[in-house]
């Protein structure tokens, strides 16, 4: 076990028989989640946490992937002390383009175009490399106290009496008021939970590398809807993009095997030639698309959170920001929980966060796996009846600012750290 300097007291170890540490919360996953939330409530209250993933931390330092985050968990970041950190690397999505097209099309009209700006001078998304995101989560979750175990796991756990019974990989054995569900969207521990799932397997497979181009790309975003899936092209900083491109598994398979020279030539059909000759930087890697929604995201002493609760396609950019958003609504409960002076186990405090979160997040799948069955098919009709939906919608002033509004995290009931308030 990595650990920094514990809050627990020396006067918990080594009581209850084989527990040799008592946390109040112990968080299963050191992504930016998991971390994002530790580092959250260690900033806000005395809790003792301990946050444990199977990967080292300079394996989820190295992450060369990036994603894209919302003007609000920016303001989430800011607070906790942490953007300062990631900015410098991290490049503003200053507007968007959206077209409809086959690949062989000669020709890609644009039906709909976003402004990037939520207000003056604040881009409602940016680009942000994963392994920095986490590097920086980590050493602020450390220096605010956080124990962190990586390459461990929780392998196991039980409810026993007022806390969870946790056991480690490693054979250690912690006691915890709440045990924190963040390890992916093949979560474990909501398997051994036994919390069922609604699972859709898309038979989509998003392949995901990057490129370096000759000319700038201005901070444009552009997302070709192609009929196998959405071919999203992402700034990064300098001449480089991120690139997120669906495919049919087998088709995609067979890409991802490809000798460079022919999957280059590929990457250009599907990429234009707008900013000029590319060239691959990044491993191209491939990831199965499907949605899971878990049915519920508590037990007693037990939730789950970020992709654990939630995992859905990619169309629209949203499932890091959905986590951020878990995080941001978990910690205002546990915190508002403590000043209360009420058990943060207990299932009528985690139920506020069940509630407050699971409209939201279905929603979202649904809207996401709608969005790729009218987009990902090679139907002329429905070609045509999109694209009239487009350009109607890129005529209507109002309801693109609405489409940025929610996409930036600034619509409905937002909690206090995404509006960058304290907890």
């Amino acid at each position: 076990m990595t650990n920094v300097q514990s809050k627990a007291s020396s006067d918990d170890h080594q009581t209850n028989g084989d527990i040799k540490e008592h946390y109040d919360i112990v968080v299963a996953g050191g992504g930016y989640v998991g971390l994002s939330l530790a580092l959250s409530i260690a900033q806000a209250s005395e809790l003792r946490i301990l946050v444990v993933d199977p990967q080292p931390s300079e394996r989820l330092r190295q992450d060369e992937r990036a994603s894209a985050i919302a003007s609000a968990a920016t303001k989430m970041l800011d607070r906790l002390g942490v953007w300062q950190d990631i900015r410098p690397f991290s490049e503003p999505i200053r507007d968007m383009i959206v077209t409809d097209s086959k690949v062989s099309d000669p020709v890609r009209p644009v039906f709909l175009t976003f402004e990037g700006e939520t207000t003056e001078g604040e881009p409602f998304a940016y680009m942000v490399p994963n392994g920095v995101m986490v590097g920086a989560l980590a050493d602020a979750a450390r220096e605010a106290g956080v124990d962190i175990a990586d390459c461990d796991s929780v392998k196991d756990f039980a409810l026993e009496g007022s806390h969870s019974l946790v056991t480690l990989g490693s054979g250690q054995t912690c006691g915890a008021k709440l045990l924190v569900a963040a390890d992916g969207v093949r979560s474990r521990l909501r398997d051994l939970a036994g919390i069922p799932v609604v699972r859709m397997d898309y038979d989509q497979v998003g392949i995901v590398t990057t490129v370096e181009h000759e000319r700038p790309h201005e901070g444009r975003a552009v997302e070709h809807f192609l009929p196998a899936g959405p071919f999203a092209i992402l700034p990064l900083t300098g001449n480089r993009s991120s690139l997120v491109w669906n495919e049919r598994t087998d088709d995609a398979k067979r890409m991802l095997a490809m000798d460079d020279f022919t999957f280059s030539l590929e990457l250009e059909r599907r990429f234009g030639k707008q900013l000029g000759a590319l060239k691959e930087l990044g491993p191209r890697k491939g990831f199965p698309l499907g949605m899971t929604l878990a049915r519920r995201y508590i037990d007693p002493r037990f939730v789950l959170i970020g992709d654990a609760a939630h995992g859905i396609h990619p169309i629209a950019g949203q499932g890091l920001n959905l986590g951020f958003k878990d995080t941001a609504v978990l910690a205002e409960v546990l915190v508002d929980s403590v000043r209360l002076g009420q058990d943060i186990g207990a299932l009528d405090v985690l139920e506020r966060y069940q509630r407050w979160r699971r409209f939201d997040t279905v929603q979202m799948g649904v809207t996401c796996d709608l969005l790729n069955r009218l987009f990902s098919n090679k139907s002329d009709l429905l070609r045509h009846a999109r694209d009239f939906g487009l350009g109607i919608v890129d005529r209507l002033p109002g309801l693109k600012r609405y489409f940025i509004e929610e996409a930036a995290g600034n619509r409905g009931d937002v909690p206090k750290l995404l509006r960058g308030d304290m907890l």
